[in-house]
């Protein structure tokens, strides 16, 4: 058989904007195949009940979405049910909700279903999850904690969660609810992990290229990663309640169109967009500094008759608008 690429994670960081622009949730259904797209919703986190589930099924719907299942797993029984795991393998997008994280991972983390949301994942689906549904992405999972900026012993606790994202914690709500302190200290504990610190109405976006896993955001706000491989740290002494040494972290901010590679750990260049008629005059302005370096180089014209020259050309490859403006 071929070889899947796994397909994208959206990890959300809660209250992504579901009344305006709905960037988020409209790039989660386009990557599912927009109109062909039959997206499974799991709000097992949510303690709202149906009406979580209603306001998605709307909403994807409203975005172009085929059809959208209802998948509602309220114990490791259900999660174990032949049914609801076939249900889940014919969705070409899964989107976990928002709620109690620790709720999540205690009903379908080695279950079926869970293997299934991890099947579906190397098999190219997309999965998508908001607040509670972003943090059980990773490997190691927030289950409950206190905010503050100060990294605190035992200011947290870590369960496992699925690990679509190796290697990694991540937390949401982030800026929000100031949960710097909390993600830095799961850090201190185990320096192998990276720390993904997510606003709210953001998201970062997992694809595989040539075998590396690499972020890109989108949304109003950032993407914190907290980077422990080289840091100095006293967690293994610390007494209870005690601040944390955490020296030597690296931190990452990252604003939306920002791209960060997960396996090198390395931010990726930005590359600005430039536009056509910019791009042309850009060309054109290259080709005149090569030939002024030619020609003064032969040394056979004058500062004036150069600068002339280009004067020339500017003229004649700048369009005039209806105000006279160039």
């Amino acid at each position: 058989m071929p070889e899947h690429t796994p397909g994208p994670l959206l990890i959300i960081g809660g209250a992504e904007d579901k009344l305006r622009k709905r960037t988020i949730l409209g790039e989660f259904v386009a990557a599912s195949g927009g109109a062909g797209s039959r997206i499974a919703v799991i709000p097992t986190a949510s303690s709202l009940g149906d009406e979580v589930t209603e306001v998605y099924d709307a909403l994807f719907r409203r975005l172009g979405a085929a059809e959208v299942i209802a998948m509602r797993p309220e114990s490791r029984d259900d999660a174990h049910d032949p049914e609801l795991v076939a249900r889940l393998r014919s969705a070409t997008g899964i989107f976990m909700t928002g709620g109690n994280q620790l709720k999540l991972s205690a009903i379908i983390c080695g279950t079926p279903l869970g293997d299934a949301i991890m099947q579906a994942h190397l098999d190219g689906v997309v999965v998508a999850g908001t607040s509670a549904g972003a943090s059980i992405q990773s490997s190691h999972m927030v289950a409950f904690g206190v905010g503050g900026a100060t990294p605190k012993q035992r200011m947290t606790q870590v369960a496992a969660g699925l690990g679509l994202l190796h290697s990694t914690v991540i937390d949401q709500h982030f800026d929000q609810r100031n949960r710097y302190g909390r993600l830095l200290m799961i850090v201190s504990q185990s320096p192998q992990l990276l720390g993904l610190g997510i606003d709210e109405d953001t998201a970062a976006i997992v694809t595989s290229e040539d075998g590396r896993e690499v972020l890109r955001v989108a949304g109003r706000g950032a993407v914190t990663i907290l980077d422990g491989s080289h840091m100095v740290t006293n967690a293994y002494e610390a007494r209870r309640s005690s601040p944390l040494l955490a020296s030597g972290v690296v931190l990452h901010v990252l604003p939306a169109g920002q791209a960060f590679d997960l396996t090198a750990r390395a931010l990726v260049p930005h590359r600005a967009a430039v536009a056509a008629e910019d791009a042309a005059e850009i060309a054109e302005a290259q080709r005149d500094m090569r030939q002024m370096a030619r020609d003064i180089a032969a040394a056979d014209k004058s500062p004036q008759a150069l600068r002339a020259r280009l004067a020339r050309s500017r003229r004649t490859t700048s369009p005039t608008d209806p105000d006279g403006d160039r």
